[in-house]
């Protein structure tokens, strides 16, 4: 199920700005799941697409491999976070923290797809850039 459109905020800009207010909820929601080792989401979050277990796989093993505990997003994580416009979807930065550092070098990436009845999500890896 998409998220619904409100477009305030959401700009189809091929420049990086900020990830618009509306899509904030979901991404804190993802990463959320992430904290609780549920890298899959298997539906936990509206408007997120299915992960595939490989993705789900790749995910835990480099916040593993990476050696911190990955915590919920703090409000400051939209002021590093940004999103682009590709032509057809937004490919999404989302910087992540850790309990051990803060802000880490870890970000999640995504593409957030426009369809008529609103936004869908889809989880592409998490890694650092």
């Amino acid at each position: 199920m998409p998220l619904n459109r409100m477009d305030v905020g959401v700009a189809k800009d091929e420049e990086e700005g900020p990830v618009p207010e509306i899509w904030r909820a979901t991404f804190e929601a993802i990463v959320w799941q992430f904290v609780r080792g549920n890298y899959a989401i298997h539906g936990k979050v509206i408007a997120v697409a299915p992960v595939s277990s490989a993705t789900a796989e790749q995910i835990s093993t480099y916040i593993q491999d990476y050696g911190a505990t990955l915590v919920p997003l703090p409000e400051k994580a939209w002021t590093t976070s940004v999103s682009i416009w590709y032509g057809n979807h937004w490919s999404v930065l989302v910087d992540l923290f850790t309990e051990e550092e803060g802000a880490s070098d870890l970000v999640l990436s995504a593409n957030v797809t426009e369809l008529p009845s609103g936004y869908q999500f889809k989880i592409n890896t998490v890694y650092v850039p």
